[in-house]
């Protein structure tokens, strides 16, 4: 599983005192309580101040972030793989974010949201800060809620640090990339309506669910990609993401020869809302 350490003799860290090449000491000292994931951190947290960040490889690219896989570990112990998600300025990204997800939402900072409206190079480095802290702050109260997610490990600037999951080195494979037909998908189904409720129970919807950031590993359904979580009451389109969502899901399950209504699941979970 994504949260067993390695072995120590499979560890790459440097026997040296001193971080080496793709090696960086670990953020988590100085990260703040507020930037670490939900209290209790799971046992498999490294947290030790001499611990050190071994870049691996990139996981996945995408248009508005790249994920690496990194190991941190103290030098000569045994290791823990983490995912790495780094938001990329809008610069350097062709992906713009929608407003809508940003209705019912405000940013403190009111120099910062003034540079971010005028697109100034500061403007798109808190951007890519600002997409990374909700991302952080959705893994966590996703988390709180019972949603099948990533632990979220810690966020640092414009880096998302949380659980790999996936088997050794490669990272679960999405839903949409599963083989599975009919009634072998029922159970990936029940999880995915549970996740649908945890969300609604919370009054959150996903706002870009998908097969496509579902993950699917040893039979179990986890969800990813979660900056643009929205607050269903706050959000006047809150309703309108929420019946997407459904519909997205249920989609595919039907072109996949599982049977489900759309309609009745989402009349079940705004039921739930209020």
């Amino acid at each position: 599983m994504s949260y067993e350490r390695l072995d120590a003799s499979a560890s790459v860290l440097s026997p040296d005192l001193e971080p080496g090449r793709d090696q960086r000491w670990s953020t988590w000292p100085a990260s703040p309580p507020t930037q670490r994931g939900p209290l209790p951190h799971p046992e498999w947290v490294v947290t030790a101040s001499g611990a050190f960040d071994t870049e691996l490889g990139v996981v996945k690219t995408g248009k508005e972030a790249d994920v690496h896989l990194i190991e941190r570990a103290v030098p000569g112990t045994a290791g823990v793989l983490l995912a790495a998600k780094r938001y990329r300025d809008s610069h350097h990204s062709d992906f713009h974010r929608s407003g809508s997800y940003e209705e019912g939402r405000t940013m403190r900072n009111t120099r910062d949201a003034r540079a971010v409206n005028r697109g100034s190079s500061y403007g798109r480095s808190v951007a890519a800060g600002h997409w990374a802290v909700s991302e952080f702050d959705a893994l966590c109260r996703a988390w709180r809620a019972g949603v099948p997610v990533p632990y979220p490990v810690q966020v640092s600037g414009t880096e998302v640090l949380m659980e790999f999951v996936g088997e050794g080195r490669a990272a679960a494979p999405r839903l949409a990339q599963s083989r599975l037909h009919g009634e072998q998908l029922r159970s990936a189904f029940d999880q995915v309506v549970g996740m649908l409720e945890a969300f609604a129970h919370a009054g959150y919807a996903h706002g870009d669910l998908s097969p496509y950031n579902l993950l699917h590993h040893d039979g179990r359904v986890v969800v990813i990609d979660l900056p643009q979580i929205v607050d269903v009451a706050a959000n006047p389109q809150g309703l309108d993401f929420l019946h997407r969502d459904v519909v997205n899901v249920s989609t595919w399950f039907t072109r996949r020869g599982l049977e489900n209504d759309p309609e009745d699941v989402f009349a079940h979970l705004v039921a739930m809302l209020w």
